[in-house]
Order: structure tokens, then C-alpha cells, then sequence
């Protein structure tokens, strides 16, 4: 059941697609258009456990800290930060009473969740103009359900982006994306994608390609298609000021960009110096914006990913001269403890300043909008500007697409990655804990900088982030300019990354299938083990093990040094662990706590009771793989089935009933368990 309550005059976010009036023309809606509460609360027991908020920092119950949505370009993710890259408005809490709470609102809003008061959850809202909905349900899986269904369905990906993709700030040249494919290839690592960071535009200007370091860009795209890669480019939101400059000349021209009080275009210094901000909030500007990406498209491109839309801001024209005029003042002047630090927070505080997110504005369709009310809806409406662009292009074809900053809706157009990462041990766990949360808010395709993308990277760090990251939806090894050369191939014995990756190629009909049921059918990839085992009184309390997919669990590695790792099991589990996708050692273990020794080359894994996992042979790259033959592993005493859904990958047709199929254990007339499936079944492991 939902409710939707309406304070004040909330701005239209287009996060809902559901029309909340029913057909007998009474609406279960409660309007509160006088009413402006600055702040919502919420009583809470001390068993009460608090979920969701998306990307938010530290746990998967977020229960005694403060959060703040408010969309933040801060790669320094430590737990003490309050809001990271997305702005994602719901929680759900599991207690004496079982609800979820939406509050959908562009501007900042922040959740105290038992940080103030250990008893109280407060919501407080910036402006007192928001949109809530409270959905109760039977289970939390049935409240996220729901929830999902009123935000629409999530984005789905081509089939080849679920393959192995390695990126890195600083491909400077086509030679140096070259040489990444053919160590790759040499190594027999699995790879489908390479990415193209700021280094392959002229000037990081968006949309162009530096001729001298990528010449003949159209010939290049296609030789790398003829090795199975695709090239994924990136965009960032911010157009540089520059005469002749075809998408800064049309958008002055046109009024494109971002405002002043006064009426000037904003200015802002970004990646390529002095910028303007494209006004994605206006549904023109989204057009002219969208059909700026065809130019890469004709060039064979079929994958982006968006950046700096939160949006990032290294200083504006007004707070770089008051801190030079600040640093002029102190010249020569003997600073004490207090001055010091005064002017180096003038310097410091030159990015992403809350004076200049109030200093500009948004024509949203006619009305005019400060931006500090609208900041959430940046970055997601970008995206959606460029995947309004592609339906346009191709209504028929999948294109990649993934952002940075997001607010929910925006999983509606295009899937996340959780941004600037380091090179750290927590930020293993960190990923680990996010994922059922993004997957509440409707975030399917995500996953983090695998290895870290910040910092050196070490062998055994990049090892068992790999062996987590396999279950990712998106698999990408990406680091930073001035970082440890990050490639799989740079740590020496590649064997073991080898077959950590050839493992994710053997899942990645299993992986696909997951993520397209759940999209189809408003479902979770990665959950809590509550979700799973409601009445386990353990479960809740378990934050480094997730329920994925139909029936299986994961429990990562986490640990510098460690050899293994304890585990709980809410029932009688199936343990499999892998070395390489043939290399698998089973073993049946009883509902409680265990110990499991992992090697670094090592995958674990565990399934629940008649349940079966499909793994098909792996190879190089997506396209390649065979959906047609199948190794099944089963857990079964009965009958039982899993539903395999496959299609092409590419078109957007997702609903016939012909990518349906059954892999199913069954008896035979002697009643003994056998395999029956429309697939070539090559091998049977049957456990009961």
C-alpha cells in the first residue's frame, strides 16, 4: 500500500511514473500545501534496522548515523563524509512496524538516523516543499517491490557491457588503448571494453577527438570492434568557453546555458579552464545536448559514461579572485594559526562551494529555478539527456550509459558507478555494502572502480576485489592518472587473473539472466540476507554477505593478509569454491558459523537448497560466448528449476516469452532426480 503526502509546493522531479490517482477518481494523496515542515521524525525501537539511501556512505543498516543528500564530487570516501556522488531519497525501515519512506525532493535533505537521538529518525528538508510516500507491505522484499514499480523500470544494459572492462585515467594515444588490448589478449584475460578517460578530447572539450593522438578516430573504433572491444568515451558536463567552438558558439547562441541573477551565463572553472553548464533541467537544452553524442555514434561509438555532473566545480570566476585577493593581503604578513588557516580554507573551499551552487540558475521549462533547489536533479537529468538522444538515434538498439551523480529516476536511463574510490581495503566492503542499497533504489547496472581508482594498487588488493567485483553487473578496472599501473597484466603471474575473470565469463549467462529478471520484474540482484531469511534473528546483523540472484550467496574476502574469512549461514548451505571456472571444490555445510580458507586465486561461493546454477564455457569476450551449452550445479532433494532468460543483448524487444527457458531437476519414472532442459546439458554436479 502507498500513501503520498504533499508539503508545500515540491518541484517535479519525474523520480515517480506512477499516477496516483486511482480510476474511481479518489486519490489516496493528502495535501499539505500550507504546511511547510522543515522536519519529519519518526520514533524508532533499539531493534530496529534502517536500509537503503543508495550510494550512502558506511553500513548496510544505516542506523546511527547522519546522511545528507546532496549530490558531492568528493573522492576522499571516508566514514565521516556525509554524502558521496548520488542523491538517493529512501529508506526502509524493519522493525515492530515495517514501512519504506520515499521523500522526493531536488534539494538537500538530510537523514538523521539515531545520530542525534539514538531513538528518533528525523528527515529534515532544506525547503519544506517535498512529495512523501509511505509503502507498507508483507515483507521488505514486497515495500521495495512496490516502490520500484511507482519509479519505473530500471535501465538495461547491452549484453556486452557485462563483460571484463579496464579503464584508466591517462590512454594518452591510440597506440596506448592498442597496447592495453594486446596485453590483454596475450595474457588470455578475458576483456570486452576499453575506456577513453579526458585524454582523448582536444582540450577536454566534449565531443571532440584530438586528431593527433587519436587520428582516423572512425577507423580506430572499428579496428578495436574487429578485436571485440568496444570503446566507451567519457563526457563530462561542463562545455569549455572557446570561439569556434561549435557546441559553445550554439549554446550561447541558443541559451543553453546556466544563468546568473543578472542574466549572464554562469562561469566556472572545470577540467578544460573556464566553462559554462549546459541547463540540462530545460527539456531543449536536454535535445540540443543529447544530439551532440551522435557525432561519437557515427563514429561507431555504442558506450559513454558521464562525468563531473554533480556538477563538480574546481572554482568560480568570484571565489578565485576573493581568495587571491586574500593570499595578496597576506604577503608578508606574519600569520598566526588563525589567519593561516583562514586563507587556506579560501582555497580549499574554492570547489563545489554551496555560494556558488546559490549563485546560478535553471530554466526549467519556463519556470526559473536557483540551482542549490535543484541540485540533485543535475547529473540525472544529463544522463537522461543522453539517452532520449539514443532512442532517437535507434529506438531498437541497447547503448551503454552510466553516470556518476544520479538521483533516483535516473535508473530509469542509465546505471552508476560509484565514483572516485581509493586504492583501500575498506573500500572492498564499502562496495560490498552498497549494492543491495542501490538495488533498493532501482540501480541495477553499478559497480565501483575495481582495485580502486586512487592510490597504488596491490596484488592481493586487486585479486580479491576481483573475485567480488565478478558479481557486479558493471566489471571495470579503472584508476587514476599518476597511480600504479593498475592493468591485471602489471602484477605478474597473470594465471591468477586469468581465471578469476574467466570465472565472470562462465557466469555471465547466470549474471544477465539476474539482472534482466530484475529489471523486467522489479526485483533485487543483491540483497540483505534479512530479505532472504526474515526470521533469522542473525541476519540482520550480518553486513559482509549478500544474497545475490536466485539462491546464491556471497561471501568476499575482505582482508589484508587474511587466509579466509567466517562466514554464517542462516540454513544448510552448498560451498563452492573456485579456483578457475573448471577448478571447483564442493562441500556441504550446516546452518551456522564456519570458517573458510580462500586463497587469493580463489572465488567463493554458496547456494541454497534446490537451487541450480547454469555455467556455460568462458572465453574471450561476450560475443562469444555459447548460451546454447550448459554445466549445471545443483542443490536439490526435489524438484526444483531455474528460469534462464537469454536474448540477443543488443535490441530492446525484452518481453517475448521465447527468452524464457527452464532448467529444471525433475523426476524420472524410478524416481530418481534428473536434469531436463530445451539446452545441451553437458555435464551435472547433483548435491542433495
Amino acid at each position: 500500500m502507498i500513501k503520498k503526502y504533499i508539503y508545500g509546493s515540491p518541484i517535479e522531479t519525474g523520480a515517480v511514473v506512477i499516477d496516483m490517482f486511482p480510476e474511481n477518481g479518489k486519490p489516496d494523496m493528502f495535501y499539505e500545501e500550507d504546511y511547510k515542515p522543515n522536519c519529519l521524525e519518526f520514533g524508532m525501537t533499539d531493534a530496529d534496522v534502517i536500509y537503503g539511501l543508495g550510494e550512502a556512505n558506511r553500513g548496510i543498516n544505516k542506523r546511527g548515523y547522519i546522511y545528507t543528500s546532496f549530490c558531492n564530487d568528493d573522492p576522499v570516501h571516508t566514514e565521516e563524509k556525509l554524502s558521496l556522488y548520488g542523491a538517493h531519497n529512501f529508506i526502509l525501515v524493519d522493525g515492530f512496524e515495517r514501512f519504506g519512506v520515499f521523500v522526493d525532493t531536488p534539494s538537500k535533505i538530510t537523514f538523521d538516523i539515531g545520530f542525534t537521538d539514538s531513538n528518533i529518525l528525523s528527515i529534515e528538508c532544506e525547503t519544506g516543499d517535498f512529495a512523501l510516500y509511505i509503502i507498507t507491505g508483507e515483507s521488505l522484499y514486497d515495500i521495495v517491490r512496490q516502490f520500484r514499480g511507482l519509479i519505473g523500470r530500471s535501465y538495461i544494459a547491452p549484453k556486452w557491457a557485462f563483460g571484463f572492462q579496464q579503464s584508466r585515467w591517462g590512454y594518452r594515444t591510440a597506440d596506448d588503448v592498442r597496447k592495453v588490448v594486446k596485453k590483454y589478449r596475450e595474457s588470455g584475460i578475458p576483456l570486452d571494453a576499453v575506456y577513453l578517460d579526458i585524454d582523448y578530447m582536444e582540450r577536454y572539450k566534449d565531443f571532440t577527438v584530438d586528431k593527433k593522438s587519436f587520428p582516423n578516430f572512425k577507423e580506430f573504433v572499428a579496428e578495436m570492434r574487429e578485436e571485440g572491444i568496444h570503446l566507451v568515451p567519457i563526457i563530462d558536463a561542463a562545455v569549455k568557453i572557446e570561439d569556434g567552438y561549435d557546441v559553445y558558439v550554439e549554446g550561447v547562441r541558443d541559451n543553453h546555458f546556466c544563468k546568473t541573477a543578472d542574466g549572464r551565463d554562469f562561469t566556472a572553472g572545470v577540467w578544460p579552464g573556464k566553462t559554462h553548464f549546459p541547463d540540462f533541467l530545460n527539456s531543449k537544452t536536454r535535445k540540443w545536448f543529447g544530439d551532440k553524442y551522435k557525432t561519437l555514434v557515427d563514429d561507431g561509438i555504442e558506450g559513454f559514461w558521464n562525468d563531473m555532473n554533480e556538477p563538480a566545480i574546481f572554482y568560480s570566476e568570484k571565489g578565485l579572485a576573493s581568495a587571491l585577493e586574500a593570499a595578496n593581503e597576506a604577503e608578508g604578513k606574519d600569520l598566526d594559526i588563525n589567519s593561516f588557516f583562514a586563507l587556506k580554507d579560501k582555497f580549499t573551499g574554492l570547489s563545489n562551494s554551496d555560494k556558488d551552487y546559490a549563485s546560478f540558475y535553471h530554466n526549467m521549462d519556463g519556470k526559473v529555478l536557483c540551482h542549490e533547489l535543484v541540485h540533485n536533479l543535475y547529473g540525472y537529468n544529463m544522463t537522461r539527456a543522453a539517452a532520449e538522444a539514443f532512442e532517437r538515434f535507434d529506438p531498437d538498439k541497447r547503448m551503454l550509459i552510466f553516470s556518476r551523480a544520479s538521483y533516483i529516476g535516473m535508473h530509469r536511463y542509465g546505471g552508476i558507478w560509484t565514483g572516485d574510490n581509493q586504492s583501500w581495503w575498506a573500500h572492498i566492503l564499502m562496495n560490498i555494502k552498497q549494492m543491495p542499497s542501490l538495488n533498493m533504489c532501482g540501480f541495477l547496472y553499478t559497480g565501483a572502480d575495481l582495485g580502486g581508482f586512487g592510490g597504488n594498487c596491490t596484488r592481493d588488493l586487486l585479486l580479491r576485489w576481483l573475485a567480488f567485483g565478478i558479481f557486479t553487473p558493471l566489471m571495470r578496472n579503472h584508476s587514476a592518472l599518476g597511480t600504479r599501473a593498475q592493468e591485471c597484466y602489471n602484477f605478474g603471474n597473470t594465471e591468477d587473473f586469468k581465471n578469476i575473470i574467466s570465472i565472470r565469463y562462465s557466469l555471465i549467462p547466470y549474471i544477465y539472466s539476474e539482472y534482466m529478471k530484475a529489471a523486467l520484474s522489479d526485483k533485487m540482484m543483491f540483497r540483505p540476507l534479512s530479505f532472504d531469511y526474515p526470521e533469522d534473528s542473525f541476519a540482520s546483523s550480518v553486513e559482509d554477505q549478500l544474497m545475490f540472484g536466485d539462491g546464491l550467496m556471497l561471501t568476499p574476502v575482505y582482508t589484508q593478509n587474511a587466509r579466509g574469512r567466517y562466514v554464517y549461514l542462516p540454513e544448510d548451505m552448498l560451498y563452492i569454491k573456485f579456483k578457475s571456472p573448471t577448478q571447483r571444490k564442493y562441500a556441504l555445510l550446516p546452518k551456522g558459523y564456519h570458517f573458510i580458507d580462500v586463497a587469493l586465486n580463489e572465488v567463493p561461493l554458496f547456494m541454497r537448497k534446490n537451487k541450480l546454477l547454469p555455467l556455460c564455457k568462458p572465453t574471450d569476450r561476450t560475443d562469444n560466448i555459447d548460451t546454447s551449452r550448459f554445466e549445471v550445479i545443483a542443490y536439490a532433494d526435489r524438484p526444483c528449476e531455474y528460469v534462464l532468460y537469454d536474448d540477443d543483448g543488443y535490441t530492446t524487444d525484452y518481453d517475448k516469452p521465447e527468452h524464457f527457458d527452464s532448467i529444471a531437476i525433475k523426476e524420472d519414472v524410478n524416481g530418481k532426480l534428473v536434469i531436463f532442459s530445451n539446452k545441451q546439458i553437458v555435464k551435472v554436479s547433483l548435491f542433495n
